[in-house]
């Protein structure tokens, strides 16, 4: 069975923290508006029932638009608010587990932090990896040494699956990161602490392209 290849162009995480007192449901339809193509829910401490109802509200709205919305990490939110699929990290349920558990339609993306990790990703149960980080993040204080582009090349060619870039990324240097080889970008407060959701987001879309372009791609 051939599963579908997500549009990891730009992949939007959520940050309540970063998103300046703004409803979250309001910041990620403003970036959808804006282009972005992917949306993770990321809500690590927040009670289970908060991310449930949050989930459900913006599969309401995501749904009639096209645009995924995956759950960071937590399997069980995921089938309980019907999620577009999970992804996952190096210390989470495994991605054959999680693919088990939410069938053959389901997105399931996994996180590589290097070169150790690659042996985990089975692609033919994982649809995307998650790279990173390529450039020291804020956002996620646990995270592990910069990648940089260099790496992020050589680990792209061993990949076997389509593959997001993570972790300090923006406007700046999102096209450098498509050029490196990554098939797009995933942001947190490039996007959540934006003036202007949607102007940030139409604005990475953009130089993604750029990159893209830059790469000799489509």
């Amino acid at each position: 069975m051939t599963r579908r290849v997500p549009d990891l162009s730009v992949y939007l995480v959520t940050d309540r923290l970063l998103s300046r007192g703004r409803g979250l449901v309001d910041v990620v339809l403003a970036a959808v508006r804006g282009g972005a193509t992917l949306v993770q829910l990321r809500d690590k401490d927040v009670p289970a029932r908060e991310t449930l109802a949050l989930g459900r509200a913006l599969l309401e709205r995501l749904r009639p638009l096209g645009v995924p919305l995956i759950v960071n990490d937590r399997v069980d939110l995921a089938l309980a608010m019907g999620a577009d699929g999970v992804h996952v990290g190096q210390g989470d349920l495994p991605p054959e587990v999680a693919r088990r558990l939410l069938g053959p339609d389901a997105l399931v993306g996994l996180s590589i932090t290097g070169a150790e990790d690659l042996p985990t990703l089975d692609p033919s149960v994982v649809d995307y990896a998650g790279v990173g980080p390529i450039f020291p993040t804020g956002s996620k204080p646990d995270a592990t040494p910069a990648l940089g582009l260099e790496e992020l090349t050589r680990l792209r060619r061993l990949l076997p699956v389509p593959t997001v870039a993570i972790g300090g990324i923006s406007a700046a240097n999102a096209a450098a990161v498509v050029a490196a080889g990554a098939d797009g970008v995933s942001v947190v407060s490039a996007i959540c602490s934006a003036d202007d959701c949607e102007v940030a987001a139409s604005t990475l879309v953009r130089v993604v392209r750029e990159g893209r372009a830059r790469r000799g791609c489509p």
